[in-house]
């Protein structure tokens, strides 16, 4: 870790430190978050609004440094988590009263169709879970927490990781977004381990959450057409459209699939047998229901049902990001900065939905304050 970025934690978690001797009883002033894989900030977010203070994200994409710095007060480190060490972690932390460490290592192992492809990706991939216990163990925070993809709960690295957590009060399960009031169908498994007491995720009836449909998320943005952009916030940009797939968005209705369509209009790779298993690309999603799971390409009609339910378009940048639960605020683009769509797609895609962040920050506090 360099001078510079050593100076910066300083300053931040001294004027944090000051903050929390003005209430010493109040255990979310004392805590210092730590967020491995933090990309564009989505888990960091999130955990500042339940009311955990974040003092640096760790990730190895230097492209996430300005949405993760510009929307966050904590500083962002570039780094490779699998190159990172316990005692610099130490230092990040400084004189911190309570640490947390937290994180969602990349989940790319379950990401293809390919069965060859996934056992090599196995190789290297599940080598970032390890590593976060790896530094868990290492270090010993005080908390800790991780997001991932549910089928991790079944794999030997997650078995691993619990080994790392003795000595430890833990939770983990699976969650479902929606009914957290995430627009989303998204199943995440989520951990929760404490050195203090015991802890818990706070069940949904405890935030009087309901279901929130597409249209409470997203109708109010400006209308466009394919290949638009909102000249107010360049995030709220939707990707052009072929002749041909502006042909097939009309002709398709709301939660329908491409069987609707005419003949003309249907694929080729779908007309064979094999194609008959993916019947939601090339949809559009529902007004009035959560829409499907946020991709990495959520931005592409013919991705998956990410058409838009009423105008002839995918979704824009910035319907996704809310569907993901980030503020309609959250900027992605640095000033003069064009819109690439693979890239924030990738954002976007990849990152923890700021609400489930906010819910285990509160899960902690509650949970610890009891």
């Amino acid at each position: 870790m360099n001078e510079n970025v050593k100076k910066k934690l300083l300053t931040v978690n001294n004027l944090k430190n000051k903050k929390s001797n003005l209430n010493d009883n109040n255990i979310s002033e004392k805590i210092r978050c730590i967020d491995l894989f933090c990309g564009v900030g989505g888990l960091t977010h999130g955990l500042i609004r339940g009311g955990i203070q974040v003092i640096a994200g760790v990730d190895l994409d230097p492209q996430c440094r300005f949405a993760y710095e510009n929307n966050n007060n904590a500083i962002f480190i570039e780094r490779d988590v699998k190159q990172l060490r316990a005692n610099e972690l130490v230092d990040m932390f400084g004189d911190s009263q309570l640490r947390l460490l937290a994180g969602c290592a990349p989940c790319q192992p379950f990401s293809t169709y390919s069965q060859k492809d996934r056992r090599v990706r196995n190789d290297t991939k599940w080598e970032l879970v390890s590593d976060f216990g790896r530094l868990v163990q290492d270090t010993q925070p005080d908390f800790v927490t991780m997001e991932n993809v549910p089928q991790l709960l079944n794999h030997e690295v997650f078995k691993s990781f619990l080994k790392n957590l003795k000595g430890y009060e833990k939770w983990y399960g699976i969650i479902e977004c929606v009914h957290y009031g995430i627009p989303q169908t998204r199943r995440r498994l989520v951990l929760m381990a404490s050195r203090l007491s015991k802890v818990e995720i706070l069940p949904p009836n405890f935030f009087k959450n309901s279901t929130v449909t597409v249209r409470q998320a997203i109708s109010h943005l400006p209308a466009l057409v394919a290949g638009g952009s909102d000249p107010n916030d360049p995030l709220h940009t939707a990707s052009s459209l072929s002749e041909l797939n502006l042909c097939r968005i009309k002709a398709s209705r709301p939660g329908g699939t491409w069987r609707d369509w005419n003949k003309v209009l249907v694929a080729e790779c779908h007309r064979k047998k094999s194609g008959q298993t993916y019947p939601s690309v090339y949809g559009r999603m529902e007004w009035d229901a959560p829409s499907p799971t946020m991709t990495t390409q959520c931005f592409g009609y013919g991705n998956g049902r990410f058409g838009h339910p009423e105008q002839n378009r995918a979704i824009s940048l910035r319907e996704a990001a809310i569907l993901q639960t980030f503020p309609e605020n959250y900027c992605f683009l640095a000033p003069g900065e064009r819109v690439s769509f693979s890239k924030l797609g990738r954002f976007i895609g990849n990152a923890v939905p700021v609400r489930i962040g906010e819910i285990i920050a509160k899960s902690l506090l509650y949970t610890n304050l009891k």
